[in-house]
């Protein structure tokens, strides 16, 4: 057991309890902030000023939406399922809530005099708790579309299951390499692996495929397929509103504060200070609530990741999201979690000096980069000619074929319900016959 468990095992009851209303009130609050911010940075990006009526800043804006869906009127359509369109917002949002409690936001400090450790859950294998979150996540947006009982919900969230499926295996292999070199699933033992050195720098190609996967998860711009207003109107929420609705919207923004605040974790040193700050006064700012501000500085620059690449990005059609996760991130994912394997195998034997290890690393890039340059590139298909065709008649102008059928006009389908018999157009090109003579009115 380490100390942050061992701090964590001692809290009292009053404690934990105050842990967790904190713990979900700075979700709230980061989501009514993270809304109100995309707004704002949106708006400056596209040349206006966004919300800036409620409150100061228009901050208050996001509360005053929260209270407007809160008092919308809840409809629910006819053919939808009730107990399972009644839930499925909940099961949604829940496990948003749940991954986040492994994260530590902080090191040791003391709440009325009591120590403790600025996460609320520790557990040896926290990183598969995270995971399991996001996929039992996706179970309530499948339930939705599926309970709603309409066709656009329920292509959303087909579309979800296989975005969760396909990118949840990158995201699954990007953990492997920081899992190798930290040497434990423990988030805080991941933070304390990152204390001389952020696996931002030794794992580059681990945290971008982390930056698309987490992307893909939140199901935000350019992957935000199953809500896809162009294509299903409004996605697997379509037939939700007031509170159901909202829980889906809370459970949104969660998510990306979630995978924002795990990135920070496993990538950015966690709530280390960033250099050259944690040398000042031999690491005085990573104790005490000094490491909630480095923690917190480095989630938002996550989140305005998001809202950038929302304000900027168009949306990718389904193909090329599919192929870039199949394609590209799982096939190299492998490879690069082999040849980490690789290396941290050798320099734990000992069998390689750093200057080898270098040697033999710069080697291997500069045969990579001659093995691009020389395999040929494809080829664009030729274009077939065209066959010439015959030229046009009627001035130029394309003309209908001379076996042209025309339907019957309104007064021919009465004429023939009257008379009981179907009248018949003549053929193009031939003269009427006696049995395609229209009948005589009675009018007439």
């Amino acid at each position: 057991m380490n100390e942050t468990a061992r701090l964590i095992s001692d809290d009292p009851i009053w404690l934990i309890l105050i842990k967790v209303v904190a713990t979900f009130a700075f979700l709230v609050v980061m989501t009514l902030l993270t809304i109100w911010a995309e707004r704002r940075v949106i708006g400056r990006m596209q040349q206006r000023p966004g919300p800036n009526r409620a409150g100061p800043f228009g901050m208050l804006q996001s509360l005053a939406d929260g209270l407007k869906l809160a008092f919308k009127e809840d409809i629910r359509p006819v053919m939808a399922d009730k107990w399972i369109y009644i839930l499925a917002p909940v099961i949604s949002a829940t496990p948003a809530l749940v991954a986040f409690s492994v994260i530590p936001i902080g090191g040791e400090v003391t709440i009325f005099g009591e120590p403790t450790a600025l996460q609320l859950v520790e557990l040896p294998v926290s990183l598969l708790v995270v995971l399991a979150c996001a996929a039992v996540g996706v179970y309530g947006i499948v339930l939705a579309g599926w309970s709603s009982g309409s066709p656009y919900p329920l292509l959303g969230a087909l579309r979800s299951a296989a975005q969760v499926i396909s990118y949840e295996i990158a995201m699954g292999l990007s953990f492997i390499a920081v899992i190798l070199y930290s040497g434990t699933l423990s988030t805080s033992g991941i933070v304390a692996a990152q204390q001389n050195g952020w696996f931002f720098a030794l794992l580059p190609f681990s945290f971008l495929v982390y930056a698309v996967a987490m992307v893909g998860e939140t199901n935000r711009a350019p992957f935000d397929l199953p809500e896809a207003e162009s294509e299903l109107v409004g996605g697997f929420h379509t037939e939700y509103s007031s509170l159901k609705f909202a829980l889906f919207f809370l459970a949104e923004y969660i998510n990306m504060v979630t995978v924002s605040a795990l990135a920070t974790t496993l990538f950015l040193g966690g709530w280390h200070a960033p250099w050259p700050l944690y040398l000042i006064g031999d690491g005085v700012l990573n104790t005490g609530w000094w490491p909630v501000l480095w923690f917190l500085g480095k989630t938002l620059a996550f989140l305005f990741v998001f809202v950038w690449l929302r304000a900027t990005l168009p949306r990718l059609r389904y193909d090329q999201f599919m192929n870039l996760g199949w394609k590209i991130l799982v096939p190299l994912s492998l490879v690069w979690i082999c040849a980490v394997t690789a290396i941290r195998g050798i320099r734990n034997a000992d069998l390689l000096g750093s200057q080898q290890f270098l040697f033999i690393g710069g080697g291997i890039v500069v045969l990579l980069l001659i093995v691009a340059f020389l395999v040929p590139d494809r080829k664009p298909p030729e274009e077939e000619q065209e066959e010439p065709r015959a030229p046009l008649s009627g001035g130029g102008h394309p003309v209908p074929p001379l076996d042209l059928k025309v339907p019957e006009t309104p007064r021919e389908t009465r004429v023939s319900a009257t008379t009981g018999t179907r009248s018949r157009l003549p053929e193009a090109g031939q003269e009427p016959t006696s049995s395609t003579k229209e009948a005589p009115d009675g009018n007439d």
